[in-house]
């Protein structure tokens, strides 16, 4: 076992998660710990924003896969399109758990494209160290703020250091899987529940 595969397997146990599917000692070769935490938003916070990206996601029905479209403009205003087809298995706590996730050539998302799903778009503002996720459609209204971590203490140590509503990171109703089929009134009462009015 590899210095690499060791390291994958401890964080594995440190997040209480395992993949269900994957064969006995393999859960660690190809799906990795997600370690990120997760933030309600009142509002975009301040900062300079270094890019911005149109997220374009489709949730295949029946799976637990994610195909992503993200559409990229940096600072210079240069723009590049990224495709990628994402498992995401939560952890015990509903919060992030194991996530697997290969890119993918214009030619395989065409074929990935049709099949049945339930869709979800979103623009992202990295503002560092933040990513700010602002939702559009029916989930108008809702801004939540991610930060990804390669190492739990970090994780664990971080302070937002901005105005946040609250943590919402094993907050299940926060997580895309379920934003996806979540409904304009839904969302409305969901706000609430925190203080806010849905409006952006």
């Amino acid at each position: 076992m590899s210095d690499l595969d060791a390291l994958l397997g401890e964080s594995l146990l440190m997040s209480g998660t395992d993949h269900p599917d994957a064969p006995a000692g393999k859960a660690a070769k190809y799906a990795r710990p997600e370690l990120e935490r997760r933030f309600l938003l009142r509002a975009v916070p301040p900062g300079e924003t270094v890019a911005r990206h149109r997220i374009e996601d489709r949730y295949l029905e029946g799976t637990r896969l994610r195909l992503r479209r993200m559409t990229s403009t940096d600072g210079r205003g240069d723009v590049s399109i990224a495709r990628k087809l994402t498992q995401k298995i939560p952890g015990a706590d509903g919060g992030p758990g194991l996530i697997t996730s290969m890119y993918l050539s214009p030619q395989e998302y065409a074929r990935l494209q049709p099949l049945p799903a339930r869709e979800l778009a979103k623009s992202r503002l990295s503002i560092p160290p933040f990513g700010v996720d602002v939702f559009e459609g029916q989930l108008e209204g809702l801004i939540l703020a991610e930060v990804e971590f390669e190492i739990r203490s970090d994780a664990d140590a971080f302070v937002p250091g901005i105005d946040v509503v609250a943590e919402v990171t094993s907050d299940v109703r926060f997580s895309g899987g379920r934003l996806v089929s979540t409904t304009a009134a839904e969302l409305a009462e969901l706000l609430r529940a925190f203080g806010l009015d849905g409006c952006p």
